[in-house]
């Protein structure tokens, strides 16, 4: 980020100490990923994944604060409220999330129609229908069972909503068919949900580490999660289902590709 004064270097500072602070970088992998696999140059998509990538930052600092999770470990290194201060965390994760609708805005790659488009699914998988939205669902249920119903639209919409939307801006920059369009909406719901359950399972097998930030947070927020509900072999054998659903799902289909079945098997079997 440029510094046109001093007066704000301070917050952009923490945007690009969160930003660039490591990570998979799945979500903007998947936007290169799928617009390439539409047909499209995935360079063009380029400003597209910096801005889910910018969303995916913001969400993970706001995560972090004290109000929510109050971690103190993001990556293997401070989070973004201990490294700086919470006011300027709070004001880094607003700047990252208004900085990713100006990217897109500003590109000239595709025309107003799809860019408004674009812009939509942004607003709507980042908002309260969306990534939003299942955080609120999470706080609300902190000390609470709840059914598996619940836990999966819980995380539909906190993990998967923004993973689909990555999948979705790469589809929709290559301008891709609207069957196309579904069939990878479908395989990013696939994904999320396999994310989420390793990331329940992590949590309890794994080392603060091994993942970068600390492990047990679950237990300590008495959560409930896939864990809790189907026990560790249970989870693991969830995952393993849904790895074979997201394979056989790209049979047959213009989506079929080694590089997205090697996605779908890296994060069934990752281990941060």
């Amino acid at each position: 980020f440029p510094h046109d004064g001093v007066l704000q270097q301070d917050v952009e500072d923490a945007m690009e100490y969160s930003l660039l602070a490591g990570g998979k970088r799945l979500r903007g992998v998947l936007v290169l990923a799928f617009h390439a696999r539409c047909g499209g140059r995935w360079e063009n998509a380029l400003p597209y994944a910096c801005a889910i990538e910018m969303i995916h930052a913001y969400s993970l600092i706001h995560d972090d604060l004290p109000c929510m999770d109050n971690d103190l470990l993001r990556r293997g290194k401070p989070t973004c409220h201990i490294q700086f201060d919470e006011a300027t965390a709070l004001l880094a994760g607003d700047a990252l999330l208004t900085r990713a609708f100006q990217i897109v805005a500003e590109d000239t790659a595709v025309s107003p129609e799809i860019k408004c488009s674009i812009l939509a699914q942004m607003a709507n998988c980042s908002g309260s229908r969306g990534m939003i939205g299942g955080q609120v669902i999470d706080i609300m249920n902190e000390g609470k069972e709840i059914s598996m119903e619940v836990l999966e639209q819980l995380h539909r919409l906190k993990t998967g909503a923004l993973i689909r939307c990555a999948i979705g801006m790469g589809c929709l920059s290559a301008d891709a068919p609207a069957a196309v369009v579904k069939t990878a909406d479908e395989y990013g719901e696939l994904l999320g949900l396999t994310f989420q359950i390793v990331d329940d399972i992590l949590d309890v097998t794994s080392t603060t580490q091994i993942l970068g930030k600390p492990i047990g947070s679950d237990s300590q927020n008495s959560k409930t999660t896939y864990v809790t509900l189907l026990g560790i072999e249970g989870a693991t054998a969830k995952v393993s289902d849904l790895l074979e659903k997201s394979k056989m799902l790209l049979v047959g289909t213009s989506l079929d590709s080694p590089f997205l079945v090697e996605i779908a098997t890296r994060m069934a079997n990752r281990k941060n």
